[in-house]
């Protein structure tokens, strides 16, 4: 059961990291952002693309629990995508997001793709 779950966190983040490496343009665009220069189009590179990928690389290392990494690495991601939930929802406070997409939708995956790391190794069906 744990590596099935982890296994969709590292797909979704696999997915995000290619597109953000290939194609930054795109990958920002939902959100409003223009990427004017080589500067912030590696920026996005950099942060979508290539930490996508290492997560995801990671997670793929903990579906397996290679080196006993398992239980660490999905709390340490489960931990950055609630952070990254928590964003979202002071966003809400600081300057509410008008719509439900972007912003929203990914809060709620942030949130589930945290729940099913959690899940994955803590619950009596994850051994």
């Amino acid at each position: 059961m744990a590596p099935v779950l982890i296994g969709l966190v590292a797909v979704f983040f696999l997915g995000m990291g290619l597109l953000g490496l290939a194609a930054p343009g795109r990958l920002i665009r939902p959100f409003g952002i223009t990427l004017e220069s080589a500067t912030a189009r590696t920026e996005v590179r950099a942060v979508y693309g290539g930490f996508g990928v290492a997560v995801a690389v990671l997670l793929g290392f903990a579906a397996f629990d290679v080196g006993g990494i398992q239980r660490g690495a999905a709390i340490a991601v489960a931990v950055a995508l609630v952070g990254m939930a928590f964003g979202r929802l002071v966003a809400r406070f600081a300057e509410r997001p008008e719509r439900f997409y972007p912003s929203w939708l990914y809060f709620w995956v942030e949130l589930g793709m945290a729940a099913l790391l959690v899940v994955a190794v803590v619950s009596p069906l994850a051994g």
